[in-house]
């Protein structure tokens, strides 16, 4: 899991909507609503490329946040 408002947010701040961002990753623009929807995960590939696309420097606020380190805790035990 991952934080979408932040990766959305980071998507803004560069200046690409969600379709540049899913034609960059070499996924068509419903896979990549579906994943932002929380219907999906991006794979090890994609964050990467992520990333770069994106110029992140902070991962863990994105894609090791608290919140979500929480939620997966929860749901495991």
């Amino acid at each position: 899991m991952f934080d979408r408002r932040k990766l959305q947010a980071q998507m803004v701040l560069k200046g690409y909507n969600v379709s540049q961002v899913a034609e960059m990753l070499g996924i068509n623009s419903a896979t990549m609503y579906r994943k932002l929807g929380n219907d999906g995960d991006f794979s090890r590939t994609e964050i990467n490329q992520l990333i770069d696309i994106l110029d992140i420097e902070d991962i863990r606020g994105i894609f090791f946040a608290p919140s979500v380190a929480s939620m997966q805790q929860g749901e495991e035990g």
